[in-house]
């Protein structure tokens, strides 16, 4: 029977440096010419060289194909590993390991086993090799059923062995071996023998755990700073817009001929906050300034860029600025941010004692104005969406209101799945709802009855303001 001391070799050693994919497609091309060669060896032949020629070959395919798998984790997630859970430095050796042969002749009870399988083992090359009944006797309690398994199926099922256990070696711990054999059948049909050879893969498999213990980190790291990303921008959101329910109290006792409600409705508990705001303002000229308008983006910069714009917002109003003119300054200051980002807004300015509205918008859905138990869209002057364009103007419109008039005001994302006209029509069959409401309150419940109590994906402003004298 021919010697399998050729098996004794060190497996290939890791390439050289050099570009990753080149490594794969290196990698890959071996595979294949290894894999042709596998198929023309027959699999079923009688020459015992040939059949462990076959096993040798199935082994080296599995090799490279753990090879290609390492090379293509490190190309397509090459995720900076901060020093706190860098993985360990491997330890001295090839993670492609030294390869054992045996062979158990069932007829002979003659055992032959290569030197590479004693020092894999930990045996004593001077000691006779062991038994297929003697092999579980190295293996830890927990592997045996396992190995005993593989082994049973092999010899009376005639099945492929492909599987893992784990040996205590002398002074060297706990190593796993990987195992793959296959039956030698005579010519009646039953097992004569049986090959196998057995690799020590402790490294590699020291190395994807540790790889996988580094990416479970890195993910709960990545979590943990986005919960504290998305606290922080909830807090800012919460720091800058008025109370979320509830009527919003301007400090000036001008614009008690106004009832105004707000809310803001978030998104799933998952989904980051976006730049959506609403506010209201008294001026000093005793006009009354409303505004809605949502910035792109989300996290901790949206809210930051919208806390910005709100800002600009009540600073330009303050000198009087009309919404037209306040529109366009808006998108002067985006257009010329450190971040590119793109928002959209609608700016109205009330004037109680003439009911007089003045208005203009951005790339914004426009107010919502309900009378007498129905409403309509007011017609939009032009405007484009604030940072889309350098040196945009923004036309105003004006409108006179009623005693018990209501407007609406909101952001996109109001209505979940609906957007444009149909948001609209939405929210305009609303109207009899709002004609039997006491207060701008009651309509801001209505709304969020209506839209607020489902999934969203993104959050949403409304505003409500009510012509009450």
């Amino acid at each position: 029977m021919p010697s399998h001391l050729s098996a004794d070799r060190p497996a290939a050693q890791p390439p050289g440096s050099g570009p990753v994919d080149a490594l794969i497609s290196q990698t890959r091309r071996l595979k294949g010419e290894v894999d042709a060669v596998r198929r023309d060896t027959p699999a079923d032949g009688r020459d015992p060289r040939e059949r462990w020629r076959r096993a040798l070959y199935d082994l080296a395919v599995h090799q490279l194909d753990d090879l290609d798998q390492h090379l293509a984790q490190l190309r397509d997630d090459p995720v900076p590993v901060p020093d706190s859970v860098a993985p360990p430095a491997p330890r001295s050796g090839s993670l492609l390991s030294r390869v054992g042969s045996a062979e158990w002749n069932l007829l002979t009870d003659e055992v032959s086993w290569s030197t590479e399988l004693y020092r894999i083992l930990g045996r004593d090359p001077a000691a006779p090799p062991l038994t297929l009944d003697e092999l579980p006797s190295l293996v830890l309690d927990e592997d045996r059923p396992g190995l005993t398994a593989m082994v049973t199926g092999c010899l009376v099922d005639a099945r492929p062995i492909d599987g893992e256990f784990r040996v205590v070696r002398p002074g060297d711990g706990v190593r796993t071996v990987h195992m793959m054999g296959e039956p030698v059948l005579g010519a009646d049909g039953s097992t004569a023998s049986m090959w196998a050879v057995l690799r020590d893969v402790s490294e590699l498999r020291r190395c994807r755990r540790a790889v996988s213990e580094t990416r479970d980190s890195l993910h709960h790291q990545r979590h943990a700073a986005a919960r504290t990303e998305h606290r922080l921008a909830v807090e800012l959101q919460e720091a800058v817009l008025a109370p979320r329910r509830g009527p919003l109290r301007l400090p000036h006792a001008g614009s008690r001929t106004l009832d105004l409600a707000a809310a803001h409705l978030s998104p799933s508990a998952d989904a980051p906050i976006g730049g959506d705001w609403y506010d209201a303002l008294d001026l000093s000229d005793g006009a009354t300034l409303l505004s809605v308008g949502e910035l792109t983006g989300h996290g901790v910069g949206a809210a930051t860029g919208m806390a910005m714009l709100l800002g600009a917002v009540r600073g330009m109003a303050m000198t009087g600025t009309d919404p037209g003119p306040l529109l366009a300054c808006l998108n002067r200051l985006l257009d010329t941010a450190t971040q590119p980002a793109l928002g959209s807004a609608v700016c109205l300015r009330y004037r109680p004692e003439t009911r007089s509205l003045l208005w203009a918008q951005a790339g914004h859905p426009v107010p919502l104005l309900f009378r007498g138990g129905t409403g309509r869209a007011l017609d939009a002057p032009q405007g484009v969406l604030l940072g889309a364009t350098s040196g945009a103007s923004y036309g105003q419109a004006e409108e006179t209101l009623e005693v018990g008039d209501l407007l609406l005001l909101h952001t996109d994302g109001l209505v979940p799945g609906h957007a444009g006209s149909t948001a609209v029509h939405r929210l305009l069959g609303l109207a009899p709802r709002f004609a039997g409401a006491a207060t701008a309150q009651d309509c801001v419940r209505a709304v969020m009855r209506e839209f607020g109590e489902g999934e969203r994906q993104d959050d949403a402003c409304v505003l409500v303001a009510r012509v009450t004298a």
